[in-house]
């Protein structure tokens, strides 16, 4: 547990390191100024992330499930020279690759038509995109050989800093002029690849990644296993994918001001995401003792978990959610962020709200996840891309960008009620409480308070002001009401370690 540990921290901390430098690089794409990016400039480093995403879930094929399930029955049974593992799981996405590739240039007249006229500059580099695109694809399944060695400290320093320091040496270059943007997106899309090749070539000073195509007896036994498993993961990985980066590219397609709206939104959805961080941390913890938990049969433990983190969530949530709202446009100034993307502040409140909806009803999609049930799971994900992708072009056509923050509102929401009523029926579990109502009614009081008292204060005095206020009131009101056992167990922990050190 020691090691387990110790990387856990260590990684924890490069993951927070990486975040920071990842803001940097943020505001030095949005801010206004000298040598400034522009929104349409923005717009497509982030397309390129959803490309290239969408191209490895599509040509990957599942493979690095299999890497997680199979690779124990490889060390156990093999030598490291005779694992054929890393081999065939590595050439079947190259190949799939390549029908990527194939499928990309047979459609580019059509993309070239849809794109050309609302976003010209991603028609110029679109066939950067499969540099891109490749580079993400193999720094993955590079990443998932490293994790099975417990690796996972390098790859993540990879993936989460170096690929941000990167961005902020090619920023660099381009805020100082020494690259036109011409030559920094073609050097933008190598980046993936250039990260890939260092993990690659640590893997191989290790003595943990050899290449052999000669089938070994392991693979002979589970290779319809495999099969299987990798079928059913890559259509769940494919609906994950999809969900996720369909609204930036149907932004860009039909949205009036195409790829120049797809930075906007971007930089909305950015923010919005600040209230999933939480969600991330706690959602890997509970997964483990979900599974321990059905394993022994105990819904009492199940339901406790389930109640724990919806009230957790939602408090988190609405603290993080509340607080960026109370100065969010006090920020926009401060920081000297270009106006154009204003024009974002509503899609910041919907995407909030929404995910607000998900975090607040706590770790369902695990629960099912890690249950018999767990193919409902995938048939709720199949709900949510036959909602999210047709509610995106229709509303993003009528609406703009708010259009698609409406899509993924409506979408979340039916998608999060199948599964709140599956697990009501089925197991008799709901997540919520009259806590649920005492914590949003903290929420808007202690928002409310705090902008009525200091709304007319502008610059960072009015933005210290409201968050100071909004903080004292709503922490205080989460101890007063006794919202989380949590909260007092942090406490007592706090006082434990500090008592120790007096001593």
């Amino acid at each position: 547990m020691g090691q387990i540990r110790k990387q856990a921290i260590l990684s924890s901390i490069v993951i927070y390191i990486g975040f920071f430098v990842g803001f940097i690089n943020t505001w030095f794409f949005i801010r206004s100024g000298e040598h400034a990016f522009t929104p349409e400039q923005y717009g497509l480093t982030r397309l390129f992330f959803d490309i290239g995403q969408l191209m490895y879930a599509v040509s990957a094929f599942g493979v690095v499930a299999v890497v997680y399930k199979f690779f124990p029955y490889y060390k156990d049974n093999l030598q490291k020279k005779e694992n054929d593992l890393y081999s065939w799981l590595l050439l079947i996405p190259m190949l799939g690759f390549i029908l990527v590739i194939a499928g990309g240039l047979l459609f580019e007249p059509l993309i070239v038509r849809k794109f050309s006229y609302r976003s010209p500059i991603f028609v110029t580099y679109y066939h950067w995109t499969f540099l891109f695109g490749f580079g993400t694809l193999l720094f993955s399944i590079l990443e998932s050989f490293a994790w099975t060695y417990q690796k996972t400290i390098y790859s993540n320093f990879l993936r989460e800093t170096g690929l941000r320091l990167l961005t902020l040496l090619l920023v660099m270059l381009f805020f100082f002029n020494l690259v036109e943007f011409d030559g920094f997106i073609k050097l933008f899309s190598l980046m993936f690849i250039v990260i890939a090749l260092f993990l690659l070539f640590y893997l191989k000073r290790g003595g943990d990644l050899h290449f052999t195509f000669k089938q070994s007896r392991v693979t002979k036994k589970f290779k319809w296993k495999m099969v299987a498993l990798s079928s059913y993961v890559y259509g769940g990985s494919l609906i994950m994918i999809l969900s996720q980066v369909a609204d930036s590219i149907i932004i860009s397609s039909v949205s009036e001001n195409g790829i120049k709206d797809t930075g906007v939104y971007n930089l909305s959805s950015y923010i919005a995401n600040l209230i999933q961080v939480p969600q991330r941390s706690i959602v890997a913890v509970t997964i483990a003792a979900l599974s321990i938990a059905w394993k022994n049969k105990n819904l009492k433990e199940i339901e406790r978990l389930y109640k724990r983190t919806s009230i957790n969530l939602l408090l988190l949530g609405l603290f993080i959610f509340l607080g960026v709202w109370l100065n969010v446009e006090d920020a926009f100034d401060l920081l000297k962020i270009q106006g154009d993307y204003k024009a974002g502040l509503m899609v910041v409140f919907v995407l909030g709200i929404t995910k607000l909806i998900d975090a607040g009803t706590g770790v369902n999609g695990q629960i099912i996840a890690t249950s018999v049930h767990w193919r409902f799971e995938f048939f709720t994900g199949v709900i949510l891309i036959l909602l999210i992708l047709p509610l995106n072009y229709l509303l993003i056509k009528e609406y703009g960008i708010v259009g698609s923050a409406y899509a993924n509102l409506i979408s979340f929401v039916i998608y999060n009620a199948i599964r709140y009523v599956f697990l009501l029926r089925k197991y008799n579990l709901q997540p919520f409480s009259s806590k649920t109502i005492l914590a949003l009614v903290t929420g808007a009081a202690a928002y409310f308070i705090s902008y009525y008292l200091f709304n007319s204060m502008n610059g960072w005095t009015g933005v210290f002001l409201r968050s100071s206020l909004f903080s004292i009131i709503f922490v205080a009101a989460v101890f007063a009401l006794k919202l989380t056992p949590d909260a007092l167990q942090l406490v007592e922990v706090v006082k434990k370690r500090f008592g120790k050190k007096g001593e």
